[in-house]
């Protein structure tokens, strides 16, 4: 098995009144009951989008640098992310695929390379 990263900008959602994002809740948490039924759902959730919450840092001038607010260069940000346990990328891409009907808005997926973290594995 394999881990996939499906996310999404926050951009790439829309401009839609609060009626239409009401109507994607159900959709949307149904996809996620499906993906946890099939045993393939690591991690879902979406960010807050208050972005004073959000920090950056940042080391590039060889001093670290911390933040209030998302980095300055980025003019997209990430709205959202699901982490799925799949076979395959096309297991991935099936599920990229159900998220971004339930959601309404696209999706990406991207497989992760080599696991970095010390703890256990899935699978």
């Amino acid at each position: 098995m394999a881990e996939y990263l499906i996310y999404f900008n926050q951009q790439w959602v829309g401009d839609h009144p609060a009626e239409w994002y009401e109507g994607r809740v159900e959709p949307s948490m149904a996809v996620v009951r499906e993906m946890a039924e099939a045993g393939v759902l690591v991690f879902a959730g979406g960010l807050d989008e208050d972005l004073s919450l959000a920090a950056s840092a940042d080391a590039t001038s060889g001093e670290t640098v911390v933040t209030d607010g998302p980095y300055i260069e980025t003019k997209e940000y990430l709205g959202g992310l699901t982490i799925v346990d799949v076979p395959d990328a096309e297991t991935a891409r099936y599920w990229a695929g159900r998220i971004a009907e339930g959601c309404g808005w696209p999706q990406e997926v991207r497989p992760f390379g080599q696991r970095l973290d010390a703890g256990p594995q899935r699978g």
